[in-house]
Order: C-alpha cells, then sequence, then structure tokens
C-alpha cells in the first residue's frame, strides 16, 4: 500500500439508485476508521510516556527490594531515558526507511517484552538492562505514532484534533504514572509499574494493522555510527554530571577522576556525532531540518520543557513522601489536579489554536511553566497543600498542556512527507534528552544544596527542602529562556478557521 493516508484512500463510486444513506456509508467507514487510527496511537503515545514516570513512585520499593545505594537509583529513570532519547533519531529514520506502521509495531512489541522481562527482575543490572530495551522500544514507537498522526489526518480542524488529543496524552501521562505508580506500589508489587505495560502494548500492537495504513520501504540507510556516538555522547555527559554533586562529607566531585573522564569523553563523542552527521548522506539529522529558525527554536523549546517536566514529577515525588512523609497512594493522589490541568490547558490550546495561532499559546504557555515553578521554590516544610503544591502544580501543568499542543505542528510545518519521521523524532529527543541532562543537572544543583544545607544547619528535614527549592528555582529559570526563545525565534501568523500554520 503506498503512504497515503486514510482520507485520500480511493471511494468506491455511487451506483444509480443508491440510496443517502449509501452516500454516507464512505464517510462514515472513513471517520470510523480514523478514529480507531487515535485511539492506537493515542494508547501507545500514553504508554510509552508514562513509563518515564510510573517508576518514580515506586523507587523507594524498587530500593528495597534490589538493594540500589541512593546514587544508583537515578539510572532506573535515566537508563530508559536516555535510551529513548538517544536513539529517537534512529528510530524515528527507520520509519521513514522501513516503513512507520511496521515499526510501530516492532516497537510496541519491543517496548512490551522488555516491560515484562523488567518485572520479574531480580538483580540491578537485570533491572537496568530491561529498561534500558524499553527505552530502545519507546524511541521505534514515538516518532513513528507522531508521524502517522500528519500523515493520517488532513490538515485543519481534523489534525488540530488529533495532535490535541496526542498532546494530552504526551502530557497526562506522565501525571498518570504518578497516579497509577502509587496504587501499584501500595496495593500490589513495584513489579507492576512493568507489567502494566504489557496488555496495552500487545493491543495496539495487534490493533495497528487495521487501523493504520501501510508504507512501502524507502531507499536510504540507518546513520548506526551517528546513533552509536550521539547515544554514548549523552550517556557519558548524564553519567559525569550525575556524579559531581556535593556528597554527605561536604566534598564536591567535580574534581573526580570518572567525573571529568566521564564530561570529557561525552564532549568528544558528541563532537564525533557532529562530525559524523555532517558528512554522512544518511544524518540522523539532516541539515535542511535545522535551517529554518522557527523549527530549531520550537525543537529548543521542548529540550527545556523536557527538563521542566523531569524536574517536577522527580522532585515533587520526593518532596512529598520525604519532606511531608506522605505514602505512595497519598502522592498519587495528590498529583491528581495536574493530570486535571493538564488535559484542560491542551484542550483549550486545542480550540483556540485554529483562532489565534500557536504564538500565543506558546507564550502563555512558557509564562505559565515558569511562574508555577518559581511558586513551587517557596515551598517549606510547613507549607500546606493547597497553597504549598496544588496552586503551582495548577499554573505549571496548565502552561505545559498550553505548549505542548501548538509545538509539535509548528517544529513539523512545511516538512516533507519524507523526513516527518525525522522531524519527529528529532522533537521527542529534545524532550527525553533536555529531561535526562536536565534532571542530571537539577539534581547536582539539589543534592549540592542538600549537602551544604545539613552540615551548617544539621536538620536534614530542612536540607532537603533547601535542595529541591533550589532545584525548582533553577527549573524556572530554564523556564523563563524557553519563553525568550518562543519571543525570538517563533513567529506565527493567524490563518483562518481550517487551522493555524506556522509562517512568517
Amino acid at each position: 500500500m503506498s503512504e497515503t493516508h486514510p482520507a485520500a484512500l480511493p471511494v468506491p463510486p455511487v451506483t444509480r439508485g443508491a440510496t443517502p444513506a449509501a452516500h454516507g456509508a464512505a464517510p462514515a467507514a472513513h471517520r470510523s476508521r480514523q478514529g480507531l487510527s487515535l485511539l492506537v496511537i493515542a494508547t501507545a503515545q500514553l504508554m510509552v510516556v508514562l513509563d518515564s514516570t510510573i517508576t518514580n513512585v515506586a523507587l523507594p520499593r524498587i530500593q528495597e527490594a534490589l538493594h540500589f545505594s541512593g546514587a544508583n537509583l537515578s539510572w532506573v529513570v535515566n537508563a530508559y531515558a536516555l535510551a529513548f532519547g538517544g536513539l529517537l533519531l534512529l528510530g524515528g529514520r527507520a520509519g521513514d526507511l522501513l516503513g512507520r506502521r511496521r515499526m510501530f509495531v516492532v516497537g510496541l512489541l519491543v517496548f512490551s517484552a522488555a516491560s515484562l522481562a523488567g518485572g520479574f527482575a531480580t538483580s540491578q543490572a537485570w533491572l537496568l538492562v530491561a529498561r534500558a530495551v524499553q527505552g530502545v522500544g519507546g524511541a521505534i514507537v514515538a516518532p513513528a505514532a507522531l508521524s502517522l498522526i500528519v500523515t493520517t489526518f488532513p490538515e485543519g480542524r481534523p489534525r488540530a484534533r488529533a495532535m490535541g488529543v496526542y498532546s494530552a496524552m504526551s502530557v497526562a501521562g506522565g501525571a498518570i504514572g504518578l497516579v497509577a505508580g502509587g496504587l501499584l506500589a501500595n496495593y500490589a508489587s513495584w513489579r507492576w509499574v512493568l507489567f502494566v505495560n504489557v496488555p496495552f502494548g500487545v493491543a495496539a500492537a495487534l490493533a495497528a494493522p487495521l487501523a493504520l495504513a501501510g508504507a512501502p520501504r524507502r531507499p536510504g540507510r540507518l546513520d548506526i555510527p551517528g546513533a552509536l556516538t550521539g547515544t554514548a555522547g549523552l550517556s557519558a555527559l548524564v553519567y559525569g554530571l550525575s556524579s559531581a554533586a556535593t556528597g554527605p562529607d561536604g566534598v564536591s566531585h567535580w574534581g573526580d577522576a570518572k567525573v571529568v573522564a566521564s564530561l570529557a569523553a561525552g564532549v568528544v563523542l558528541l563532537a564525533a556525532f557532529g562530525l559524523v552527521e555532517a558528512r554522512s548522506r544518511h544524518a540522523l539529522v539532516p541539515g535542511r531540518l535545522l535551517r529554518d529558525g522557527r523549527r530549531l527554536g520550537a525543537n529548543l523549546v521542548m529540550f527545556g520543557v523536557g527538563t521542566v517536566l523531569f524536574g517536577v514529577f522527580f522532585f515533587l515525588t520526593l518532596f512529598a513522601q520525604q519532606v511531608w512523609g506522605y505514602s505512595a497512594i497519598r502522592t498519587g493522589v495528590a498529583f491528581l489536579p495536574l493530570t486535571a490541568a493538564t488535559l484542560a490547558g491542551s484542550a483549550v490550546a486545542s480550540a483556540l489554536l485554529p483562532r489565534i495561532g500557536a504564538r500565543p499559546l506558546l507564550l502563555t504557555g512558557t509564562v505559565g511553566c515558569a511562574g508555577g515553578l518559581y511558586w513551587l521554590s517557596l515551598m517549606t516544610e510547613n507549607s500546606g497543600y493547597v497553597g504549598g503544591l496544588l496552586g503551582p502544580i495548577l499554573v505549571t501543568s496548565a502552561g505545559l498542556g498550553l505548549v505542548f499542543v501548538p509545538l509539535p505542528l509548528v517544529a513539523l510545518d512545511g516538512v516533507a512527507d519524507a523526513d516527518s519521521g525525522v522531524a519527529s523524532s528529532v522533537l521527542n529527543a529534545g524532550r527525553q534528552i533536555g529531561g535526562a541532562v536536565g534532571l542530571a543537572v537539577l539534581s547536582t544543583v539539589a543534592w549540592t544544596a542538600v549537602a551544604d544545607s545539613a552540615r551548617t544547619h544539621g536538620a536534614y528535614r530542612h536540607a532537603l527542602v533547601v535542595g529541591f527549592d533550589r532545584a525548582f528555582a533553577v527549573g524556572a529559570g530554564i523556564a523563563a529562556l524557553t519563553l525568550l526563545i518562543t519571543i525570538i525565534m517563533i513567529r506565527t501568523r493567524r490563518t483562518g478557521p481550517s487551522g493555524a500554520q506556522p509562517g512568517r
């Protein structure tokens, strides 16, 4: 079957004497198939994004069961994030070359198998390998899902509505993961935060051939050297950054041999990645995709938003449980309003996008993120839930909802169909890599502040507040930087009711 999306499939001619119902049969079938297509894509996206945070609430149980040290525990999150973000570009290219539906199904099956294996883990190495393989499956699924929206739904309101659902899953999946993680950790076992992916992944993989149009193989080759140098460089960089925090003894580790070596290796490998990409005829990131200032700006904003997402979920979970003494289930329930605000923000953005365009939504959303994070940085151990946590997370999550709907449309505007997969993967990689690098930076900031405060004042609970608040403040600064990028680099114009198309 060709690359044609369902809207362009040939409609059987109406024979003489056909009833009015016959005229409406094809459009009804078309709408039904589009609805099934959106359900399959949204399910896959929800599963992949949810897995980025569902493990957070269960981390104390995982640490106890598999005897992780405090420093190594963060790799339960980062093993997934780095494999996901580092291989997204290769996953997007594979979808372009081998067929998006085909790779979508392969990615779902890899993700489901790794989830099943991880749920049975009996050692640290076993779990971390399973988490990394989950990231590989996510790196195949995510860009295929986004590019399938572009090729399945026509421009204008249908695509805007589909992107609204996709974006809601992209953001709300993180919050739902926190709630689900709390329920599963409290009433079942930490293993179920992995097992829960299996039925959804298998169901989506089985439905995909029925719901999604296929595509032929395209000429070209995969850039394996680029994928290896890029992923290895990011991993080394994140390892060095996450290992540099000041320890409880007050000793800074920035000068440690392993930190210096990791950071140096990361820089060298990322430089090698740049050289490989510049010289390769089959580069993971074709230069033509980043020459457009708006598209580059959208990807930079997504990088910053990834830092906000990972920082908010990770540190708020620790704050609630380690400072306020919340249980896993109470922590999950406390974050339910975050999901509601995110969905509300996405719904508002979907409705307003055709009327006012992308730029006002991006400006408002980034202001909300920055303001909400600054508000979070004012929390203390004596703050109440409503004033200390609820208000800030409503502002932050509503801002994220406003950003996530228009941002993919800006990043994919004007991209040729042959490049939609790799363009989608660049955007998704920005979020994952921004999250991994940002979490490493924020963790170093936070734990250094915790160590300094505990050594000075001796009250560890207060020291945790100081460290986490410092991380939120730095996150607010990063969100403010995304606002500046939006102002300078992303210019859009209004269009008619058919949809807002980014442009000068």
